[in-house]
C-alpha cells in the first residue's frame, strides 16, 4: 500500500477543542498562516504573532473544534456565538493536508454545533482560495472593509436556519 492509500483510509476525527490542545493548535496555526503572510507580504498578522498564553486565554473564552488524523492535530476552528450570530475565526489547516476537505469539515461541524441563525467569517481580499472555499460552502459576501493598503477584509455570511 502506498502513502496516498494510507492517507485516504485514515479517519478524520473532529473533537471539541481543549486547553490541552493549545500548543498543537498554535503550531498548526503558524504553519497554516505562513502562506497568508506570503500573499500579503507581511508576517505582522495576529495568527502569526499570537503567543501561547494569548491562545490559551482565547480557548477559555471561545468554542472550537480540532481535526486529527491518526492522533495528529491537522486542523482547528474557533468560534463564538452572540445574539444569534455564529462568528467563525481562525480556521487553520496543516499545510500538508490543505485542500483535502478538512477545513470544509470543520466549518460544517461548527455550523451544526451552533444554535445560531447566521454564521459570519472573514478573510483578506487577496486570499482567493479561502474565498472560493467559503463560497462553495454557501457563504456570500456581506461587506468589504478597506485596510488602507489596497486590500480589504471580506466578510461573508451564511443563513443556517430557514426563515
Amino acid at each position: 500500500m502506498n502513502e496516498d492509500q494510507e492517507k485516504t483510509q485514515s479517519e478524520i476525527v473532529i473533537s471539541p477543542i481543549s486547553d490541552e490542545d493549545a500548543g498543537e493548535v498554535l503550531t498548526v496555526q503558524r504553519a497554516a498562516f505562513v502562506s497568508e503572510a506570503a500573499i500579503y507580504g507581511s508576517v505582522d498578522m495576529p495568527p502569526l504573532t499570537q503567543t501561547l498564553s494569548e491562545l490559551e486565554a482565547e480557548l477559555r473564552s471561545e468554542s472550537g473544534l480540532t481535526a486529527r488524523i491518526d492522533g495528529r492535530l491537522v486542523g482547528a476552528i474557533r468560534y463564538v456565538e452572540r445574539d444569534g450570530l455564529l462568528l467563525i475565526g481562525r480556521i487553520a489547516i496543516a499545510p500538508d493536508v490543505q485542500g483535502e476537505g478538512i477545513g470544509r469539515l470543520l466549518l460544517e461541524s461548527a455550523e451544526r454545533a451552533s444554535g445560531a441563525d447566521v454564521a459570519e467569517l472573514f478573510t483578506g481580499s487577496l486570499s482567493e482560495a479561502n474565498i472560493r472555499l467559503y463560497r462553495s460552502c454557501g457563504y456570500e459576501e456581506h461587506e468589504r472593509v478597506p485596510d488602507g493598503d489596497g486590500t480589504a477584509q471580506v466578510f461573508l455570511r451564511k443563513n443556517l436556519r430557514a426563515g
